[in-house]
């Protein structure tokens, strides 16, 4: 299944589905979902000329992955979390930082008002917004010459000799996933590249700007495997077939790296102006 399928997929899904998506995870994307380096937000501040007291309007700021690294900055922001329980991790990991604030809704049905902000950010989020709606009113909840920044941390994938050990566990027991994977590791450049043409093509932003990072990381199997659990073809999988198929990766990695199991991803931005 591409990324296209894959998010017309999850569009079609009912408003509380996906406002829930993330529900049962939200604990494991908070403690191994990897976090957006400090080139890459470096590189977001450098582009968006920020003011002196910016302020930032966070779309699905999840547990606050990147939240914390704007707010360790001193931005004032606005985190919009549909889930409860994401959200409340979020305001826990950013209760420090008395100039955020976590707000328990949508991107749809939250009401921008009259408040204007300097950027708008999704990180690894914006593609869940229908399109109807993300692009126009990303636009109006920005001030002039405001910054729609997007940033994606695209899946992490282990290292070439551990991706072929798990391949038959994939192909025995869920060759959907085994296709998924394979699709992230070939064509993923090639949808954010898309992706970020079609707002483009909205006629609301202009002057991309699009860098990537490659970042190397390491898991243990426990925390592999944790996440793996969250993302989306392992949540869509009934219960009992997803433990059946995280044990049987189980087994496969502790008798091919008891050590740990090293991996990459890309840690893409994409910016572009308000018209």
């Amino acid at each position: 299944m591409t990324d296209s399928e894959q998010t017309q997929n999850w569009l079609s899904q009912d408003f509380s589905t996906r406002k829930n998506w993330y529900r049962n995870v939200a604990d494991a994307y908070n403690s191994v979902r990897p976090r957006y380096p400090e080139k890459i937000i470096s590189r977001v501040v450098e582009l968006a000329q920020f003011s002196e007291y910016p302020t930032i309007l966070e779309i699905g700021c999840g547990p606050g992955t990147a939240t914390i690294a704007f707010a360790e900055l001193g931005f004032s922001m606005v985190g919009l979390e549909p889930s409860q329980e994401a959200c409340q991790l979020a305001r826990q990991n950013c209760e420090n930082y008395p100039d955020v604030e976590i707000v328990n809704t949508t991107f749809e049905e939250w009401e921008l008002g009259e408040r204007k902000f300097n950027a708008v950010v999704a990180a690894t989020s914006f593609h869940w917004i229908s399109p109807e709606i993300r692009y126009r009113k990303a636009s109006h909840a920005l001030k002039e010459n405001g910054s729609l920044i997007l940033l994606w941390n695209t899946p992490v994938l282990p290292n070439n000799e551990v991706y072929q050990a798990l391949q038959p566990v994939y192909q025995t027991h869920n060759p959907s996933i085994a296709q998924y994977h394979v699709q992230e590791r070939v064509n993923q450049e090639e949808n954010l590249r898309k992706f970020a043409e079609d707002v483009i093509d909205s006629g609301l932003f202009k002057d991309l700007v699009s860098e990537q990072v490659k970042c190397q990381v390491t898991y243990s199997i426990d925390d592999f495997l944790a996440l793996l659990g969250t993302y989306s073809p392992y949540i869509a999988l009934e219960p009992e077939k997803r433990i059946f198929l995280l044990d049987n990766l189980r087994e496969v990695l502790e008798n091919n790296c008891p050590r740990g199991i090293a991996g990459s991803y890309f840690s893409i931005l994409q910016m572009m102006r308000k018209i």
